[in-house]
């Protein structure tokens, strides 16, 4: 059995570790708010958008398709977080990134992939396992999902789309459905997607975001032509589907560290209340040991007096 001060210090060592614990918990819980806002504020956008690029982007006569001989290659856009302490997230969006780049890479195709990774834990698992990046975006502090990181990924893509260098865009980030629910997401970007195909694959088959297909089909009237707009309904539409993607990853992230720092924070006081048992138990020891030390010493006495 352990000292007595060995278990104090302990024990005041996990006290320590679960203020910290909590600490953390109320921030990411703060922000998870934040982030919760700022994805709601941002639907309606998202949704009026994409009952305009389903109406124009895929009307008989406009074509985004691939430049014609274009590479076999395509640009996955990798979304992870910069810090750790939140549980599986990273671990699981990174587990169906290199599912997607293989699967891509092992289609009738064969297919190249060039990697955007964006957050520092993404970058150290593909460095980690020797996997070229073409391009990463790290420390992405105080917030992940900004305008200008969506329009800097975006135009990456459309470059590579219209120069030919590749034939395929995606991103790979986490779903948010609740502080306990995440779900790593797969969105095809490139080539756009007709109606009825959704272009999404996650772990749960959730398909509780904002895309183009989820809209209803509408006709819309143009001006001056449907030609001369679809580059920039295309270059929104890409924004939007981008910004969609780190705004959730943004609220899962903070929703999965909220909800590992409150469990590591219930693991503290459990592990507290053991350690005071085991204390207490150690203390009524010593002192049952010392009073018979102290009755036998009176007994030795008295046998010797007799």
């Amino acid at each position: 059995m352990a000292s007595l001060k060995a278990i104090r210090r302990r024990i005041a060592s996990t006290k320590s570790t679960q203020q910290i614990t909590r600490a953390m918990k109320l921030v990411a819980a703060s922000r998870l708010r934040r982030a919760q806002e700022a994805l709601a504020n941002a639907i309606p956008y998202s949704e009026s958008l994409a009952r305009v690029a389903d109406s124009l982007l895929t009307s008989e006569g406009i074509s985004v398709a691939p430049r014609e001989g274009a590479a076999r290659r395509a640009l996955l856009v990798v979304i992870a977080s910069d810090r750790t302490l939140c549980g599986g997230y990273n671990t699981n969006v990174m587990r169906l990134a290199d599912e997607t780049r293989r699967e891509l890479m092992q289609s009738e195709h064969e297919t190249d992939v060039e990697i955007f990774a964006v957050g520092k834990k993404a970058v150290d698992h593909l460095k980690r396992n020797r996997i070229p990046i073409a391009i990463s975006r790290v420390d992405n502090i105080p917030r992940l999902a900004t305008i200008g990181l969506a329009r800097d990924i975006a135009a990456k893509i459309l470059t590579d789309y219209r120069g030919g260098a590749i034939d395929e865009a995606g991103v790979v980030y986490t779903r948010f459905r609740s502080a306990l629910a995440q779900f790593p997401t797969y969105e095809k970007l490139l080539p756009v997607k007709p109606p009825g195909e959704s272009g999404i694959r996650d772990d749960a088959q959730l398909h509780g975001g904002v895309t183009k297909s989820d809209a209803a089909k509408l006709d819309y009237l143009v001006e001056p032509s449907r030609e001369e707009l679809v580059p920039v309904v295309l270059r929104g539409y890409l924004e939007a589907s981008i910004y969609h993607a780190l705004l959730e990853s943004e609220a899962s992230e903070q929703g999965a560290r909220m909800t590992a720092m409150d469990s590591a924070s219930n693991n503290a006081a459990e592990m507290i209340s053991a350690l005071t048992l085991e204390m207490n138990r150690a203390r009524q020891a010593q002192i049952t040991k010392e009073l018979m030390d102290i009755v036998g010493g009176a007994e030795a006495l008295r046998g010797q007096s007799a």
